[in-house]
C-alpha cells in the first residue's frame, strides 16, 4: 500500500509542477493584454477568454496538489489542541467527505462535459475560443485528482496510525 501512496504523491506533485507553469503562463498572457490593451488599444476576446480558461485548469489541477501540502482551509484553532487520536478520527472523516464530494463531482460533470462536446459548444463572443469543452472537461479531471490524493492521504495517515500504534 506505501508504493501505491507514494505513486500518487508523486504524480499529484508533477501535477503541482504543471500548475506553477500554468500560473506563470497566465501571468505573462494577463500582463501581455494589459500592456497591448493600455500602450497600443489592441485587445482581443480570444486572449481575454484564455486568461479565464487559464485560471480554471490552475484551480482545478491545483486543487489535489493543496490538499497533499496540506494548505486546504482547516481550523486549527480546535485541531491543534486535540489528541493524537481525535486528530487521526478528524482527518479519516474530513478525507472520507471529500472523497465522497469529489465523486459525486465526477459523476455529475461528465455528462455535462459530454453535452458540450456533443454540441460542439464554443465562446458566444465573436472571436472567442472554439472547443468549450475542453475547458469544461478540466472538471471531472480536477476531482479525479482530488479522489486519488484522498484514497493516498487516507491510506497514508492509516499507515501512520498503524505504525504509530
Amino acid at each position: 500500500m506505501e508504493r501505491a501512496v507514494v505513486a500518487v504523491e508523486t504524480f499529484i506533485d508533477g501535477v503541482g509542477k504543471l500548475t506553477l507553469w500554468i500560473a506563470l503562463l497566465m501571468i505573462g498572457l494577463v500582463a501581455t493584454n494589459v500592456l497591448l490593451r493600455y500602450s497600443m488599444s489592441l485587445g482581443s476576446v480570444w486572449a481575454q477568454e484564455l486568461e479565464w480558461h487559464l485560471l480554471a485548469a490552475l484551480i482545478l489541477l491545483g486543487i489535489s496538489y493543496a490538499l497533499q501540502r496540506g494548505d486546504n482551509v482547516r481550523v486549527d484553532v480546535f485541531y491543534a489542541g486535540y489528541s493524537p487520536r481525535r486528530k487521526y478520527v478528524v482527518d479519516l472523516v474530513s478525507l472520507a467527505l471529500l472523497l465522497a464530494v469529489s465523486l459525486l463531482f465526477i459523476k455529475l460533470s461528465i455528462p455535462y462535459v459530454m453535452q458540450s462536446y456533443s454540441i460542439g459548444e464554443r465562446s458566444p463572443d465573436p472571436g472567442g475560443i472554439p472547443y468549450r469543452w475542453v475547458i469544461k472537461a478540466f472538471i471531472p479531471l480536477g476531482y479525479v485528482l482530488v479522489s486519488l490524493q484522498c484514497a493516498a492521504a487516507l491510506a497514508r495517515r492509516v499507515l501512520q496510525e498503524r505504525s504509530r500504534v
